[in-house]
C-alpha cells in the first residue's frame, strides 16, 4: 500500500524533500534559542550588560532565519501535499476509465466518488503532516533532549518516565480507533448512495411525494456516521487528559528536583529556565506526535481503500497480439454461457447458439430478465462471455484490439446519457471530427432533426447534465444519432425507442434500412411492432433462445412470441407487467 501510493508522489519529489530539510533546519535553529536565554538570564545576575546585547542579537538572528526555514517547508509541504493529492485523483480516474463493468459493480460510483474525494483530502493532509510534524515533532523531541543531558542527565531522566507513559497510552488510543474510522469510510459510501439516488432521482421522488421516506433515510445514513464518529472522538478525547497529566508531572518534578540541584550549586538559575523551554519542547512535541498518531489511524484507513482502486486490475485484458481490422458485422455466439460476479453468480444465460449474417436487422424480444441486455453487452466486449465465445468478423472479441472492436459496435444502452454542452458537442462523441453536415445527417437518420430544428439555437442548443432540459423521447434519438456518427459495422439499440411514439420508431427502421444497410442491426424492444420487419427475431425465456426466426414463422411455431403479439394487439397490456426489472 505505501508503495502503491508513494509512486504517486511523481513531480513533486523536490517539494517532498525540501520540507524535511527546511524543518529540521528550522528545528535545530529553534533548539538553539532557550540555550541561549540561559546565557542572557546568567549576564543579567552577573550584570553584564554587554552579554545581554550579544546574546540577544545572536536570538534575533537565529528567530529570524528559524522563521524563514519555516516559512519555506510550509510552502514547499503544500505544494508537495497538493500536487500528491492531484496524482493520486488522475491516476484513479485514469485506472477507473480501464474498468470494466464488473469492477464499477465491485467499487459502486458511490464507493468511487468517495475514495476520490474525501479519502484522497484525508491522505493528502496526512502526508503534509508527516512532512512537516512527523519530522519536526521527533527531531525537536530528540534534540531538546539532548540539550537536557547536556545540561544536566540526572534532572533529564524524568523525561524517560513520560515517554513511556504517554507511548502506552498512544498505542491503547490507536489500537481502539482503528477499526471505527475504517468503518466510518464504509459508511460515507452508504450516505453518498444516498445523496446520489435523491438527486439524480428528484423528479420521481416529488412525483411520489417520498420526500419524508428519502429524508429518513438520509437522516438514519447520517446518524450512523455521526455515532461513530462520537464513539471514536470518545476514545481520542483521552488523548489531551493523558497528555496534560505527563506535562505537569515533568514541571513539577523538574521545579521539585531542579531547585534542590540549584541550592546546592549545581547548576544555574538560567540553565533550569533553559530547561523549563526544553521541557516544553519536548512535551508539546509529544502532543503532536499523539495528533500525527490520530491523523494516520483516520487516514491509514483512506489510504487502503486508494490503493484498493490503484492497484484494481481491469478484468478485461488487451491481448498480447491484438487485431485491430474488423472485416463486417457478422456475430456469432457458440455455445455461449453466462453469469455476473466473475462467473460467480447465477447463470444469467445458457448455451447460446446463433449466427447472425453481416447487415442482417435482428430483433431480439423476451421478458424483462430474461437476458436480452446480457447478450447484447458481450458483443462489445463490455463482459466476458462465462463459457463459450462471441465472435465478430470470424474472430472471437478477445482477439480484438477493444477500442478498435468498440469503435465497430455502436451500443445505444437501456439508460440514455447525454452531457452537458451543446447538442453537437454532445453528438460528436459519436465522432470528434465529425462535420455539422455529418451531424445533420445522422440526426435526419434517428428523426432527431425535426425537434432540433424547433430550438431557437438549433443544434447549438444547451443541453444540460444528464439530458434534464429535453424529454425522453428527444433524448433516445439524439443517442442514436450519436451512435450513428461512429458508422459503425454493429448497431444495438437497447429498447432505445421505447419513449419514441410508434410511427417515429417506424421512419427510424425504415431510414436504417434504406441508408445503412450493410450495417448488422440488433434492435431488443418491447413493443411487436419494434421488431416484426426484421429479418428475423430472437425470442429468449429465461437466458435461453426459445425461437429464431421471421415473424410469420415465430407466429405459426412459438407459442412465447405468439402469446406476446396476441397480449398485445389486444390491449392486454405489456406481456412483462409486474415481473422483475431486468439486470
Amino acid at each position: 500500500m505505501i508503495r502503491t501510493l508513494a509512486s504517486k508522489i511523481g513531480q513533486y519529489k523536490r517539494e517532498t524533500i525540501l520540507t524535511p530539510v527546511f524543518t529540521g533546519l528550522e528545528v535545530l535553529l529553534e533548539v538553539l534559542i532557550p540555550f541561549i536565554i540561559a546565557f542572557v538570564i546568567d549576564s543579567v545576575e552577573a550584570g553584564d550588560l554587554r552579554g545581554v546585547y550579544i546574546n540577544g542579537v545572536i536570538m534575533l538572528i537565529l528567530a529570524m532565519l528559524s522563521l524563514i526555514c519555516g516559512a519555506l517547508a510550509g510552502k514547499y509541504a503544500a505544494a508537495a501535499s497538493s500536487g500528491f493529492a492531484a496524482n493520486l485523483r488522475d491516476a484513479m480516474y485514469e485506472n477507473i476509465q480501464t474498468f470494466s463493468f464488473s469492477n464499477i459493480d465491485k467499487f459502486s460510483t458511490a464507493g468511487l466518488v468517495t475514495r476520490m474525494t474525501t479519502d484522497v483530502t484525508n491522505v493528502q493532509n496526512a502526508f503534509q503532516m508527516m512532512l512537516r510534524i512527523a519530522v519536526r515533532s521527533p527531531l525537536m523531541l530528540v534534540c531538546s533532549m539532548a540539550m537536557c543531558f547536556f545540561i544536566n542527565a540526572q534532572l533529564s531522566c524524568i523525561f524517560l518516565g513520560a515517554i513511556v507513559v504517554l507511548g502506552v497510552a498512544l498505542a491503547v488510543i490507536m489500537a481502539s480507533t482503528f477499526k471505527i474510522f475504517d468503518l466510518v469510510f464504509r459508511r460515507y459510501d452508504d450516505l453518498n448512495v444516498s445523496v446520489q439516488e435523491n438527486v439524480s432521482a428528484i423528479r420521481v421522488v416529488k412525483a411520489y411525494v417520498r420526500e419524508r421516506h428519502e429524508d429518513d433515510k438520509f437522516r438514519r445514513a447520517a446518524g450512523e456516521l455521526s455515532r461513530l464518529f462520537i464513539k471514536a472522538e470518545s476514545i481520542l478525547a483521552f488523548n489531551s487528559p493523558v497528555m496534560m497529566f505527563v506535562v505537569y508531572s515533568c514541571i513539577i518534578g523538574i521545579s521539585w528536583f531542579g531547585a534542590n540541584i540549584i541550592s546546592v550549586g549545581g547548576m544555574s538559575t538560567g540553565n533550569l529556565t533553559s530547561m523549563f523551554s526544553y521541557v516544553m519542547g519536548i512535551l508539546m512535541s509529544l502532543m503532536m506526535l499523539s495528533m500525527i498518531f490520530v491523523m494516520l489511524t483516520m487516514s491509514a484507513a483512506s489510504a487502503r481503500r486508494i490503493a484498493e482502486v490503484l492497484n484494481e486490475r481491469p478484468d478485461l485484458a488487451e491481448p498480447e497480439n491484438a487485431v485491430f481490422d474488423i472485416p463486417d458485422g457478422s456475430i456469432d455466439f457458440d455455445h455461449v454461457g453466462f453469469s455476473y460476479g466473475h462467473g460467480d453468480g447465477e447463470e444469467t444465460l445458457h448455451d447460446i447458439d446463433l449466427h447472425i449474417r453481416a447487415g442482417e436487422t435482428i430483433g431480439i424480444i423476451g421478458g424483462t430478465g430474461c437476458g436480452k441486455s446480457s447478450l447484447v453487452s458481450l458483443i462489445s466486449r463490455l463482459y466476458d462471455v462465462t463459457d463459450g465465445a462471441v465472435r465478430v468478423g470470424g474472430r472471437d472479441v478477445r482477439e480484438y484490439d477493444m477500442e478498435a472492436l468498440r469503435n465497430a459496435v455502436s451500443v445505444v444502452l437501456q439508460k440514455n446519457v447525454l452531457f452537458s454542452g451543446s447538442i453537437l458537442e454532445n453528438l460528436r462523441w459519436g465522432n470528434e471530427n465529425a462535420t455539422e453536415e455529418e451531424c445533420r445527417e445522422a440526426c435526419r437518420l434517428a428523426c432527431a432533426d425535426e425537434f432540433i430544428e424547433r430550438f431557437p439555437d438549433g443544434y447549438n442548443t444547451w443541453i444540460e447534465q444528464g439530458g434534464a432540459n429535453v424529454s425522453g423521447g428527444q433524448k433516445q434519438r439524439l443517442c442514436i444519432a450519436r451512435a450513428l456518427l461512429k458508422k459503425p459495422k454493429i448497431l444495438i439499440l437497447d429498447d432505445s425507442t421505447s419513449a419514441v411514439d410508434t410511427a417515429t420508431d417506424a421512419r427510424i427502421r425504415s431510414a436504417f434500412a434504406e441508408r445503412i444497410p450493410g450495417t448488422t442491426k440488433l434492435i431488443i424492444a418491447q413493443r411487436i411492432s419494434s421488431v416484426k420487419d426484421a429479418d428475423r427475431i430472437l425470442v429468449l425465456d429465461d437466458g435461453r433462445v426459445s425461437g429464431f426466426d421471421t415473424h410469420e414463422r415465430l407466429m405459426e411455431t412459438n407459442e412465447i412470441y405468439r402469446d406476446i403479439c396476441e397480449a398485445q394487439m389486444s390491449g392486454g397490456g405489456d406481456f412483462d407487467e409486474g415481473k422483475e426489472a431486468e439486470h
